[in-house]
């Protein structure tokens, strides 16, 4: 399954390269919000809640109201989950909050798992150069992302894989770390990072893996004809 992704930087939807360099800005999110209509998932993160630079929380609420999105970006408490999914999102992506002293905080990651329900918790795995990294991928964990999905798998739904490397480039996606993510866990995986052909859409979907994508969708580099099931 295709998830096409939206990302919000201030109130605008944007595309980063390795999630530094701005690559695409769209100022009027509502063509993408129509086109992504047909989509049972869209996939949501607030740039600015993520990096600590305010939030897009009333562009998000008003996105949820028209998309069956899950949202990412700055969910460090159960607080926030619990504000973001009562603010329509169907699950809450989890990052950095998971990770404390570099390795996997489990304590924290039982907590909401007990507060939201692990159905609704997707945890997010960020791969750089082989670990885990999180802070906008700036620090690099000594724990590979088979080691993080193992020790989370028991708290949430879902895992979010993405390949930092691959991240913008339209370079294509490294199949073989997201296949090892996939026989890590029972759980669902979706992979994200440098998806950008159809065959690669079509493989994945074959390994049981959903895949989101960004930046092929805004360049028009990937059709969506045929890919909203």
């Amino acid at each position: 399954m295709l998830i096409p992704s939206i990302d919000l930087q201030g109130g605008h939807v944007v595309q980063l390269v390795q999630g530094e360099r701005l690559a695409i800005e769209a100022p009027d999110p509502e063509p993408w919000i129509v086109k992504f209509a047909s989509f049972p998932r869209v996939q949501l993160i607030d740039l600015d809640a993520a990096k600590g630079h305010g939030d897009n929380a009333t562009l998000v609420e008003a996105i949820c109201a028209r998309l069956p999105c899950r949202v990412g970006g700055g969910i460090r408490s159960v607080e926030r989950a619990r504000a973001v999914l009562d603010g329509g999102a169907h699950a809450v992506i989890v990052s950095s909050a998971l990770f404390r002293d570099r390795s996997v905080d489990t304590e924290f990651a039982r907590t909401l798992s007990e507060a939201v329900g692990p159905d609704r918790v997707i945890a997010a795995v960020d791969s750089r150069g082989g670990h885990v990294a999180i802070h906008g991928w700036k620090t690099v964990l000594p724990i590979t992302a088979v080691d993080a999905v193992r020790a989370l798998e028991p708290y949430c739904g879902e895992f979010l894989y993405t390949h930092v490397d691959k991240e913008g480039l339209m370079q294509g996606t490294d199949m073989e770390a997201i296949l090892d993510v996939r026989r890590a866990t029972a759980r669902r995986v979706t992979a994200a990072g440098g998806i950008t052909t159809r065959e690669e859409i079509e493989r994945l979907h074959a390994e049981a893996v959903d895949a989101v994508v960004g930046m092929a969708i805004y360049t028009g580099q990937l059709s969506l004809d045929g890919l909203s099931a």
